[in-house]
């Protein structure tokens, strides 16, 4: 290279200089974009999560044919031997059934955690300046409307072959939004174990592990009273007892104060205890 050359090289990049700090305290200058709340933040991810069934619509297989069978299996199979008839068996089974099995279906949120986790995607969001739970809060904000949808679809079975709710649509209402309050907190269980372990069929394993003996015994089919002792003792303490005689007797028009309370209160506990874990959790995955 002659010496002219590098002569201009240099005074090329001399006065270049003034330019390119002109232009970072410019950029420097201007106002940044303010961080999303954390609400905003949330309903970014829960929007994210509507979009992935979008795409993907057998997702909703579990919200929709699931229940159906569900309702019209134990009805017809049950109800004559347990209640004399199927008319009035449905009216003690569909609350039990409609709780049984949103809380069943909340053991996907963890699975949809461990895929992300699985794919490298929270390595991404860890990197953004958002609310550090947002992922976490989005992804079951999302779920809540696969709970709404289960209900719908089996409180609509249930009305077509008998169900006739004495509460009326304020207590549909109200045993449907004690349902989902409680499912919410109980999904942070699964965000825990969707963070712990290694793979969703290891989320799947344990969920079922949890699920069955917590749903199937409790007053979901048939009148704890019928149980020996030693299983009532289980069976009346359990909280998904206490949330399905308090969606049942809101839905039958009445009001269970003791039932609701304890199952806000278990929600409260869930809420408290997993959702701490999990984010200690998702801070050092």
């Amino acid at each position: 290279m002659s010496t002219a050359t590098a002569k201009t090289d240099i005074e090329d990049v001399a006065l270049a200089a003034p330019d390119q700090e002109r232009l970072s305290a410019l950029l420097v200058g201007q106002d940044r974009p303010p961080r999303p709340s954390a609400l905003s933040a949330s309903l970014a991810f829960g929007w994210r999560a509507m979009l992935k069934i979008k795409h993907v619509p057998d997702q909703l297989f579990d919200v929709t044919a699931f229940p159906i069978m569900l309702v019209l299996m134990y009805t017809y199979l049950f109800g004559g031997a347990l209640a004399g008839s199927t008319e009035e068996y449905i009216q003690f089974l569909l609350p039990g059934i409609m709780v049984m099995s949103v809380v069943m279906i909340t053991m996907y949120t963890g699975v949809a955690v461990n895929t992300d986790i699985a794919k490298g995607v929270f390595d991404r969001f860890r990197t953004l300046p958002i609310w550090r739970p947002a992922p976490m809060v989005g992804y079951l904000l999302g779920d809540v409307l696969r709970y709404l949808l289960a209900s719908a679809v089996m409180l609509s079975i249930g009305m077509l072959i008998g169900f006739r709710p004495e509460g009326g649509v304020l207590g549909v209402l109200a045993g449907v939004a004690l349902l989902i309050v409680f499912s919410f907190a109980f999904s942070w269980i699964w965000t825990m174990f969707g963070l712990l372990l290694r793979s969703e069929k290891s989320v799947m394993g344990v969920s079922m592990m949890v699920i069955f003996p917590l749903t199937f015994l409790s007053n979901v089919f048939v009148d704890p009273r019928t149980m020996p002792g030693w299983l009532q003792a289980f069976v009346n303490n359990s909280p998904v007892t206490h949330l399905a005689t308090a969606v049942r007797e809101l839905m039958a028009g009445n009001w269970p104060a003791a039932d609701i309370a304890w199952s806000l209160g278990w929600a409260g506990v869930l809420l408290v205890v997993f959702g701490v874990v999990t984010m200690r959790l998702y801070n050092r995955k």
